[in-house]
């Protein structure tokens, strides 16, 4: 497992993703708690760089 999160917004894309997908986390709330972020200030970030989550399909989408 990850120590921490990238800083890069398109590889926390990725990893984020990637953690849901595969299950280490049900959910992002999990997520953000276990590495220590907010939720509020990483779906902040990630939204000024056009990704939103997306609650039923647990991941980060491209802003339409």
């Amino acid at each position: 497992m990850l120590s921490s999160l990238p800083q890069d917004p398109d590889m926390l894309v990725s990893v984020i993703n990637m953690l849901l997908r595969d299950g280490e986390f049900d959910s992002l709330d999990s997520l953000c708690s276990y590495f220590d972020r907010d939720r509020d200030e990483l779906e902040s970030l990630l939204l000024r760089h056009g990704f939103v989550y997306n609650e039923q399909q647990r991941q980060m989408r491209p802003v339409m």
